[in-house]
């Protein structure tokens, strides 16, 4: 099977949808990444107390979270009825 733009586009598809399932306090604290002050999260521009490597990737899945949620729900609506479609 041949790498295609289609499939590319259904892998980082679902790599989103993995990632805006993701719950901090179930998954995401087993590996230390839950939340540390819940009382304090950081804005856009604002800078984060800790700029380390897993609080980057933390401050990536909220951001990620909170652009892509709606659009997603967008596209995967789409997908599936292309899937429906044509099989």
């Amino acid at each position: 099977m041949a790498i295609t733009l289609w499939n590319l586009f259904e892998a980082t598809l679902l790599c989103l949808n993995a990632v805006c399932v993701l719950n901090e306090e179930r998954f995401l604290s087993k590996f230390g990444f839950g939340l540390r002050n819940p009382n304090h999260l950081e804005g856009f521009g604002e800078q984060s107390q800790g700029t380390s490597t897993k609080a980057q990737i933390l401050h990536l899945i909220r951001s990620i979270r909170t652009v892509v949620k709606y659009p997603l729900i967008a596209i995967n609506v789409l997908i599936i009825t292309v899937k429906l479609i044509l099989g």
